[in-house]
């Protein structure tokens, strides 16, 4: 596929690891403690946020719960619209 971007790249994908960030942020708690509330490795939750692990729907849904979060808020972002080359 041409122009095709691996998904970690992808602007879509960097904006939910942004609101992840943020929607922890706002909740006031660190990478340690939503790692310890998830039961998982600081590291999962920092590989998480840096894009360099990718997160699946499950893991989406855990983070939406501890940060009291709708499940839409993750996914609600201005798609860029890209220009059709010329003909």
């Amino acid at each position: 596929m041409e122009g095709h971007l691996t998904s970690t790249y992808d602007p879509r994908y960097q904006m939910l690891i942004s609101k992840l960030r943020d929607a922890r942020r706002e909740m006031g708690l660190t990478q340690a403690e939503v790692a310890r509330r998830l039961r998982r490795p600081q590291s999962f939750v920092s590989k998480v946020e840096s894009g360099e692990r990718r997160i699946d729907p499950v893991e989406l849904y855990e983070f939406a719960c501890l940060y009291k979060a709708e499940i839409e808020y993750f996914f609600t972002f201005e798609l860029v619209k890209r220009r059709r080359p010329a003909r």
